[in-house]
C-alpha cells in the first residue's frame, strides 16, 4: 500500500471517530442509548439495517465461494436475506417498532419477562450473548485477514486496531453513533464497489463484460446452484435468515424499533430488502471475474485482496480497504450496542440488584462500561482463535445454525396466533434445537451444510408449535402486549415514551 492510500484509511478512521463523538449529543440517556428513542427517519433506519447485515467476511470466505464457484454466491446468501427482510417487513418490523412505541421497550428482549416468564428472558439472552460473542469475533479476524493480505499487518494489529475504533465511537454515541457511521460507511462501500466494478470491467471487455463474462469463466460459474451450494441449503438458508434478519440477529431488531413508527418500520425493512437483491450482486460481480483476471489462486480467500492489488491504483486500494472497515465496524458496532442493551436491561439487574435503582446517568454509565466490556472480550476470543477456517466455521455451522432455536420463541412470540404458546413451549423449542445441533457438529462427522443449517431451526419451530398446541396457556399480561402490537399509536408522530397503563410492569422495573 502507498501512502495515499493509507492516508485514505486514516482518514477513515478519524472520520468514524468524529462521528462518534458528534453523536454524544444527541444521548441523555438509555433510551437514546439504544433506541434513539423512534427519532431516526425510516431511509436512515433502513440504510443501517442493510449496513449492519454482513461484514468484511463477504470479501474473505464469500469472495472465496464466488472464486471457485461463481454466481452461486449470490443466490445462497444476499438473496435470501433480501426475500427474507422482505417478508418480515410485513411480519415483524411494525411490531418491533411498537413494542418501543407503546410500551418503552429498549431491548429486543425485554418483552420477554412478560410475553413468557423470567426464566424465558434469561435463558435466551445468555445463549444469544455467549453466540455474539463468537459471531464478532469472527468479523475481528475477518478484517484483520484482509489488512494482512494488503499490508502485511500482523493479525493481532488488525483486530486492535478496528476493535478499539468501534469501542470508542459505539461507548460514546450509542445507537445515533452506530446509525450515523452506517450512513458514512455505506456512502464508502458504494464508491469503493463501484470502482472495483468499473476497473474489472475495463480490464476485460468494457460494460459488454456484465454479460460475455459466464461463456469465459470455468464450467457451472454461471449456475444458481453449483459446488457445496444446494437448493437443500439455499431454502434452509431463507428459512434461517427469514427469521435472523428480521430480530433474531437482536442488532437488526433495533433498527425497526428506532424508525418513528410502525408504519415506516415497515419502509425502512422494505428498503433494505431491495438493497440487499441489489448491492450484493454488485459488490460480487467482481469476485465471481476475479478467475478471469488473477488464475489459478489456490486459497480463493484471498482472491479479492489479489484483484484490487492486479487492478486498482493508489489510493483506490485504501479506499477499497476503508470499505471492508465499514462492513465489519458496521454490523460489530450494532451488535455491540444491542448486547449492551440486553446486559444493561435483562441480565445484569437480575445478578445485581442495585443496578435496578440507578438513575438516568447512573444507567448511561453502566451501558457504556459494558460496551467497553463486551467489545474486549470480543477481541480476546479473535486474538487468541487459529484464522484457519475458523471465519467460515463460525458463520455456518455455529451462527447460521444456532441462531433459528434462539429466535424462534423471541419471532413468533410476537404474532398474535401464536398468543397460547407459553414459556414451556418457548424453552422446550429452544433446548431442543441447540440439542440437535449438538449432535450434528460434535457427533455426526459427515452432517451436510444443510442439515447443520436447518434441522435445528425446523427442530425447534416444530417442538414450539407442538407443544404451544398440546400445552396452550393463557396470561393477561402476554396476551395484552401481543394484542397491542397490531396497530402504531394514534400520536404517531410523537416520540415514543414509556406507557405503564399499557404494559404490564415487568418484573425487574
Amino acid at each position: 500500500m502507498s501512502g495515499l492510500d493509507w492516508g485514505v484509511v486514516g482518514a477513515y478512521f478519524f472520520v468514524m471517530l468524529a462521528i462518534g463523538l458528534y453523536a454524544t449529543r444527541r444521548v441523555d440517556n438509555v433510551a437514546d442509548f439504544f433506541t434513539a428513542r423512534g427519532r431516526i427517519p425510516w431511509w436512515l433506519s433502513g440504510i443501517s439495517h442493510h449496513m449492519s447485515g454482513y461484514s468484511a467476511i463477504m470479501f474473505v470466505t464469500f469472495a472465496a465461494v464466488a472464486y471457485d464457484y461463481g454466481v452461486t454466491v449470490y443466490f445462497w446468501w444476499p438473496m435470501t436475506i433480501g426475500i427474507g427482510v422482505g417478508i418480515g417487513a410485513f411480519l415483524f418490523a411494525p411490531r418491533w417498532n411498537r413494542l418501543r412505541a407503546k410500551h418503552g421497550v429498549n431491548s429486543p428482549l425485554e418483552y420477554l419477562a412478560v410475553r413468557y416468564n423470567l426464566p424465558t428472558q434469561q435463558v435466551l439472552a445468555y445463549s444469544g450473548a455467549a453466540l455474539k460473542v463468537v459471531d464478532i469475533a469472527a468479523k475481528w479476524v475477518a478484517i484483520a485477514v484482509l489488512l494482512q493480505g494488503f499490508a502485511d499487518i500482523p493479525l493481532a494489529w488488525g483486530i486492535t486496531l478496528t476493535g478499539v475504533c468501534t469501542m470508542i465511537y459505539m461507548a460514546f454515541g450509542g445507537l445515533w453513533a452506530d446509525v450515523l457511521t452506517d450512513f458514512g460507511q455505506f456512502i464508502i462501500q458504494f464508491a469503493a464497489g463501484i470502482a472495483m466494478l468499473v476497473a474489472v470491467m475495463a480490464h476485460l471487455s468494457g460494460f459488454s463484460t456484465l454479460w460475455t463474462m459466464w461463456g469465459e469463466l470455468p464450467a457451472g460459474h454461471g449456475d444458481p446452484v453449483a459446488g457445496p451450494v444446494t437448493t437443500t441449503l439455499i431454502l434452509a438458508f431463507l428459512l434461517v435468515k427469514t427469521f435472523e434478519y428480521n430480530g433474531g440477529m437482536w442488532n437488526l431488531a433495533q433498527r425497526y424499533m428506532a424508525a418513528p413508527s410502525g408504519s415506516r418500520a415497515r419502509k425502512s425493512a422494505l428498503l433494505s430488502s431491495a438493497l440487499w437483491l441489489i448491492w450484493p450482486l454488485i459488490l460480487f460481480i467482481p469476485m465471481i471475474a476475479a478467475p478471469l483476471i488473477v488464475p489459478g489462486i489456490e486459497n480463493g480467500e484471498e482472491s479479492y485482496i489479489k484483484l484490487a492489488q492486479e487492478l486498482l491504483p493508489s489510493g483506490m486500494v485504501g479506499l477499497l480497504l476503508a470499505g471492508f472497515f465499514s462492513h465489519t465496524m458496521a454490523m460489530v458496532a450494532s451488535d455491540s450496542n444491542v448486547i449492551t442493551a440486553v446486559i444493561t436491561r435483562d441480565l445484569a439487574p437480575v445478578l445485581v440488584r442495585r443496578l435496578r435503582t440507578l438513575g438516568e446517568r447512573g444507567q448511561l454509565l453502566f451501558a457504556r462500561i459494558t460496551t467497553v466490556a463486551f467489545v474486549t472480550l470480543s477481541m480476546g476470543f479473535a486474538l487468541f482463535s487459529d484464522p484457519d477456517g475458523f471465519i467460515m466455521t463460525v458463520v455456518v455451522s455455529i451462527v447460521a445454525a444456532t441462531m433459528g432455536p434462539i429466535s424462534i420463541p423471541l419471532m413468533l412470540g410476537l404474532l398474535p396466533w401464536f398468543k397460547r404458546h407459553g414459556s414451556l413451549a418457548a424453552i422446550t423449542s429452544w433446548a431442543g434445537g441447540i440439542a440437535v445441533w449438538a449432535i450434528l457438529y460434535w457427533g455426526v462427522e459427515d452432517a451436510s451444510q444443510p442439515m447443520t443449517v436447518g434441522l435445528p431451526l425446523l427442530t425447534s419451530l416444530a417442538l414450539y408449535l407442538a407443544v404451544g398446541f398440546l400445552r396452550p396457556v393463557h396470561t393477561t399480561a402476554g396476551n395484552a402486549i401481543v394484542d397491542s402490537l397490531g396497530e402504531d399509536p394514534r400520536a404517531e408522530a410523537q416520540p415514543a415514551t414509556p406507557d405503564a397503563a399499557t404494559l404490564p410492569p415487568l418484573e425487574l422495573r
